[in-house]
């Protein structure tokens, strides 16, 4: 039986990369592209409007970047997997993708021989990052076996309580959260003062201070 075709939505406000890459992605029967974008909200708006099975985005583009892309998908609840096209290779920027929930990340100097392969492995429901910055993943799961180690309670904490303690490492109030992830604000901060118990964490900005600084190893 023929797998189903994936659609895409694609953004890049450079025409002729855009141009190359359609090309490319469309030499798989399976991929089909349903609407390209040259700038941020049109992306946005189209996502939200088709729905398509995966996006592809340049991280740099007019209006809105990428990451206030992924960010506008989160607050209005949709669960569009996205893979980020960018000439950036430092860990900075892979580290706040990775936080915002994107899962797939490709250099454009390497976009033609990884994007088919990016885009059918997001689709799958796992993470593809270009080869090139497979130094930068194991720098952070060393930090994060680092951070286990100093913290043992970290792995003491519930799904939910470490959804939680990533959400307000990027500065989001405990309503916002709450709109997140479809719960009280009541509920919220029980949360926080759970893992606030757990990890040992006390006075009033503490918590806030921990989760900032380890953000890139929750």
């Amino acid at each position: 039986m023929r797998q189903p075709d994936i659609r895409i939505l694609l953004a890049d406000d450079h025409p002729i990369f855009r141009r190359g890459l359609r090309q490319v992605l469309e030499m798989d029967q399976r991929l089909k592209i349903v609407f390209e974008a040259d700038d941020g909200d049109a992306a946005l708006e189209h996502i939200r409007d088709l729905k398509p099975d995966v996006a592809i985005l340049d991280l740099d583009m007019p209006g809105r970047n990428g990451l206030e892309v992924v960010r506008g998908l989160r607050e209005q609840r949709l669960s569009v997997p996205v893979v980020f096209l960018t000439m950036h290779k430092d860990a900075h920027l892979l580290n706040s993708a990775l936080d915002a929930g994107v899962k797939g990340y490709v250099l454009k100097d390497s976009a033609v021989t990884e994007i088919v392969n990016a885009v059918k492995t997001v689709a799958a429901g796992q993470n593809f990052i270009s080869p090139q910055l497979s130094t930068h993943l194991i720098n952070r799961a060393s930090r994060a076996t680092q951070l286990a180690e100093q913290k043992p309670a970290i792995t003491e904490l519930t799904p939910t309580e470490r959804r939680v303690l990533k959400l307000v490492g990027e500065y989001k109030t405990s309503r916002e959260i709450a709109g997140l992830l479809h719960m009280g604000i009541r509920t919220v901060e029980h949360h926080r003062a759970s893992v606030a118990t757990k990890l040992d964490l006390k006075g009033g900005h503490a918590l806030i201070r921990f989760a900032v600084e380890h953000l890139s190893e929750l």
